[in-house]
């Protein structure tokens, strides 16, 4: 059959079609089309765009369907099935499979902007050529810099992008009461405000698992507000000991994204939840867990996939949830059944199953072309009914949106630091300690509660790099108290005098600075107090490589291409100075994270996030 009146914009291959797809209103609901969608699939009228000779990828049958037309109008998908005639009018765009699959836009179910460095907008047109279409961000960081108003700011920007970015409201700012200080707090009235905003999905990641778990009032009160609402409660049981996770399972959450191991997985799907499998820039945790389905046979429908974390470099040079997806794949799943964990499922958890996540009758039209379903070449998007990606290139325009200068006024030191600040005393009469270390796990979130044998020198205590243990600081940025807190670390292998310094520090994001020469310290944090924000690697009084964030100190609002490039001169400094780690930012970034075992930093001290209590520095009986 050929197909001679191919009108508007005819594409070979959708190539040279450039869309405008700035749309800053919501797209319109079915209810709304319902007319027009009826009408194309009954034959009488013709739709919008027609896509011919397509392989189409049905995620809720899990059946590839060959030589299928789909059609879109006021965009959505009006008809899917074979060819009609009908379906193409004067005015409407054909695009040409040529044999094709025709795949849902790929989901994201849980992830945070602020990891990749970027504004929503910059991340937005970051990810779309990888074919992500729809994303449910979890504004956390920015939310205990910034409080309520932070989180409305990133809500505002989502609804401008030309894809579904859905807003959770973060849930626990601080993270940890009591043992941290964040620079806004998140209360239950904040809360009950936030679920009636137009594009707040649920509550995010519920990190306070032991407030949960003791049911403490606030934390209901969070999570009450989130079901009087209607809306999905997103869980985050950091713990490897799955004793407790009945009682958070019975608190509410409704998935969870922490899980390493395949017990982990069975576990929250056998108590109700949807088990969420990440591979973000630093967590690997897909392969460790999808053997529930692929060996031990659980129903895949109660498995989605996402990130969490993703700097500007993966999403630049590796890709996005089409990343996940091909390795999901690779670690032995049905490509069918891994297109699902990305698409279907994760619509139909947060209830929005008839909205989109698939390629049915009245969902949104987002859809991807590609060649090959393992190794997922992204060869074109659609979003909306719009083309706005090819061949990795984007195609529709950037939405105009500029943060308060509130947001970029973010780091407020108490004063200069100098070497003397990072200064550790010894105990009277000491040549030599016994230190707690936090010890880093590559590729993980969780860190390991060490000890080490360190000198003494001057009355001071030293690390020992001999035995990779340097020292780390947390630095308080947002209300001028002038604190420094003063630790080691042990894992990213610094063998030269150095300093690598970031306002980004999950969660209370003060400011973390690691080295092996205070000096270099001491010109890192100063050097991110001037520029307001961001990553700064220092090596004997040298800059070597500086990443600007100045939204938030979490943000960059240059395109995805330049942030990366910074992030990795970043790395690349990092390794001039010894550093071996795989992603070892994120590892850095995360070194204040008190809701993760076992060891970590805070304004506070050092928190044994086994117990929940702060510790000592010095071990008593070893002194």
């Amino acid at each position: 059959m050929k197909f001679l009146r191919t009108g508007k914009n005819p594409l070979e291959g959708v190539g040279g079609f450039m869309a405008d797809c700035r749309m800053t209103d919501m797209i319109k609901t079915w209810a709304e089309v319902a007319p027009r969608l009826i009408a194309v699939a009954a034959g009488r009228s013709a739709a919008d765009m027609v896509i011919i000779n397509a392989k189409w990828v049905n995620v809720h049958s899990r059946e590839v369907l060959e030589h299928s037309s789909i059609a879109i109008a006021e965009g959505r998908f009006a008809y899917c099935g074979a060819h009609r005639d009908s379906l193409i009018g004067p005015d409407t765009t054909v695009i040409d499979a040529k044999g094709r699959f025709a795949i849902p836009g790929l989901c994201d179910a849980h992830m945070h902007i602020e990891s990749g460095m970027l504004t929503v907008t910059q991340f937005s047109r970051a990810v779309i050529p990888h074919g992500t279409t729809t994303m449910f961000v979890d504004p956390h960081e920015i939310a205990n810099v910034m409080g309520l108003e932070g989180v409305r700011q990133m809500h505002d920007e989502a609804l401008a992008q030309p894809v579904n970015v859905y807003v959770q409201m973060p849930s626990c700012a601080p993270s940890a009461p009591g043992l941290e200080t964040t620079g806004s707090e998140i209360l239950p009235a904040d809360v009950v405000e936030a679920m009636a905003w137009p594009n707040i999905i649920g509550l995010g990641e519920m990190m306070n698992f032991p407030g949960v778990i003791n049911a403490d009032e606030k934390m209901l009160a969070i999570i009450a507000a989130t079901q009087n609402a209607g809306k999905t409660v997103g869980g985050h049981y950091a713990s490897p000991d799955l004793t407790d996770f009945h009682a958070y399972a019975a608190g509410g959450p409704a998935d969870d994204h922490e899980g390493t191991t395949e017990a982990d997985a069975i576990m929250r799907v056998r108590q109700g939840m949807r088990a969420m499998l990440r591979l973000g820039s630093a967590w690997y945790d897909v392969e460790t867990q999808i053997t529930a389905i692929t060996e031990k046979g659980l129903d895949s429908r109660n498995f989605v996939l996402c990130t969490d974390d993703c700097h500007s470099g993966t999403l630049v040079n590796d890709g996005h949830m089409n990343r996940v997806v091909r390795h999901a794949i690779d670690c032995g799943a049905d490509p069918l059944v891994a297109l699902q964990m990305a698409t279907i499922n994760t619509a139909s958890h947060f209830g929005l199953e008839r909205e989109l996540g698939s390629i049915a009758p009245g969902r949104r039209a987002d859809v991807i072309l590609t060649s090959d379903l393992r190794t997922l070449p992204i060869e074109a998007v659609i979003a909306r009914g719009q083309v706005i990606a090819e061949q990795g290139e984007i195609l529709c325009d950037e939405p105009d949106y500029k943060w308060p200068e509130s947001a970029t006024n973010s780091v407020h030191m108490k004063r200069d630091l100098s070497a003397a600040d990072f200064d550790i005393a010894a105990p009277k009469g000491k040549n030599a300690v016994t230190a707690r270390v936090i010890g880093v796990v590559e590729n993980q979130a969780p860190t390991k509660a060490l000890t080490a044998k360190l000198p003494v020198e001057d009355e001071l205590v030293v690390g020992d790099l001999a035995q990779d243990v340097c020292q780390i600081a947390l630095v308080e940025r947002h209300r001028e108290t002038g604190e420094v807190v003063n630790a080691f670390v042990s894992g990213f292998g610094y063998n030269k005098p150095c300093a690598v310094a970031s306002t980004v520090a999950h969660d209370s994001h003060h400011m973390i600075v690691i080295g092996t020469n205070k000096a270099d310290m001491a010109q890192a944090a100063n050097r991110l107090q001037e520029v307001q924000g961001g990553v700064v690697v220092i090596s004997e009084g040298k800059e070597l490589a500086l990443v600007k964030l100045p939204i938030g100190g979490l943000m960059s609002d240059a395109p995805a291409i330049e942030v990366a490039a910074a992030a990795d001169k970043m790395v690349a400094a990092m390794a001039e100075c010894g550093c071996t780690l795989n992603n070892a930012y994120m590892q850095h970034s995360l070194l204040g994270l008190v809701v993760i075992p076992e060891l970590r930093i805070s304004d506070k001290g050092l928190i044994d996030v086994r117990s929940f209590e702060k510790t000592e520095l010095f071990v008593e009986d070893a002194i």
